[in-house]
């Protein structure tokens, strides 16, 4: 068999999308839906391996854009619809795919690509790594939810259906890249995960906060599961972005306001949401997990590092191994709240610390810290007195966070 990949056409999206579809165990997307479907994918970014004229594996992304620490923005792949097909699974097709589809990332000069993962060990070995996470939370919903004395400031308003997405996807626009992690949306995105389920005619609660310096919050939910009879019922929270801890606060008492709704239900919630402290009674909220969000790759090291800033520490070398991607490779020296490449892997150059891509991929955006992937083996140390070091390095003044699923 072929491990050749080669770029989907257009009449191919639909077959494309149903083997993934069938990868996570879900039956084709029905005939009437097939223009949506087209118009989900990015032309020339999705990829195919076939076999006997069959389409037996596909991967696809989407271009986006993310912040990183320092406040630089840069071009993203986000990818997303990854499967092979039951019967040619473990032969090496999505190795081919992921390098076919890291290299095309490479040549369209997005120094990082970002995916959500359905299984925690497949991406690791791509050079992928958690670089953010969240928390998921179920908040039963009182008279009073918000303790006195919260921070309060602007006005909630619901939306009529009509304005759902053109109106909170300009929102969005105005405060994704706040926060470190935070990402772009296409509009194919709105489509996808927001306008679909106002189309099917699910109900949709989508409000919109409206601040001193004009709107700066949203948050989506739909009807979950009913505990019985109407006031059990459960608002599934699917999206709730948010200027500042004001807004976030309002958003929150709103929808923990609605009649009949007896718990909001929120996953992947930013790890340092601040509900406890907001509610009248903290018991309110119960966390009842807590999961990767963003995986991240580094597909681009030299100038991924150099894009972000460091905090002030003394100078750091840092071997970085990436056998999937050779050239990425080498020695890295941080200093003067900067990063570059000074050498190969063996080379004269002797590094303090060295990690692999993945792991690297793991501190880039703070959600961990060096002596933490230390600690655990994910990084190895030469110098020890290299990981204080590395720590004050790398620190962040903010827990990074996305609240984009795809």
């Amino acid at each position: 068999m072929s491990h050749d990949v080669r770029t989907l056409a257009t009449d191919e999206f639909v077959a494309a999308n149903a083997l993934f579809a069938a990868a996570i165990h879900r039956g084709p997307t029905p005939e009437a839906q097939h223009p949506r479907v087209l118009a989900s994918y990015s032309p020339g970014r999705a990829l195919g391996v076939h076999e006997d004229g069959a389409l037996v594996a596909t991967a696809t992304s989407f271009p986006s854009e993310t912040l990183v620490p320092g406040g630089a923005v840069l071009p993203v792949a986000a990818v997303t619809r990854v499967g092979v097909r039951a019967d040619h699974t473990r032969r090496g097709l999505l190795t081919a795919m992921m390098r076919a589809q890291l290299d095309d990332v490479a040549e369209r000069g997005e120094p990082l690509a970002t995916l959500r993962a359905s299984e925690a060990r497949i991406y690791g070995r791509f050079g992928y790594g958690v670089a953010t996470r969240g928390r998921s939370v179920r908040v039963r919903a009182d008279r009073e939810p918000l303790r006195p004395g919260a921070p309060l400031d602007g006005s909630v308003r619901m939306l009529e259906r009509q304005d759902v997405v053109p109106t909170l996807r300009k929102v969005h626009e105005n405060i994704a890249l706040r926060r470190t992690g935070g990402m772009t949306r296409t509009e194919a995105w709105w489509r996808g995960f927001v306008e679909r389920r106002i189309d099917d005619g699910e109900h949709i609660i989508a409000a919109l906060h409206t601040g001193r310096d004009g709107d700066d919050g949203l948050a989506v939910a739909f009807v979950g599961e009913s505990t019985g009879g109407f006031a059990g019922r459960t608002l599934a929270l699917t999206d709730l972005h948010a200027a500042d801890v004001s807004a976030t606060a309002a958003l929150w008492r709103f929808l923990l306001s609605v009649d009949l709704v007896g718990a909001v239900q929120a996953d992947l919630r930013p790890l340092d949401e601040p509900l406890e402290l907001l509610l009248t009674d903290p018991r309110a909220c119960v966390v009842t997990g807590q999961d990767d969000e963003t995986w991240l790759r580094l597909v681009d090291v030299p100038a991924a590092l150099a894009a972000r800033s460091y905090g002030t520490a003394e100078p750091l070398l840092l071997a970085v191994h990436d056998p999937f991607l050779e050239r990425n490779a080498g020695v890295y020296r941080i200093a003067d709240g900067s990063a570059e490449r000074v050498g190969p892997l063996g080379g004269p150059v002797h590094p303090d610390l060295e990690c692999s891509a993945a792991a690297l991929s793991m501190v880039y955006l703070g959600d961990r810290v060096p002596s933490e992937l230390v600690g655990t083996g994910w990084w190895q140390v030469n110098d020890a007195a290299a990981v204080p070091r590395a720590d004050a390095a790398f620190a962040t003044a903010e827990t990074p966070w996305c609240g984009t699923f795809f």
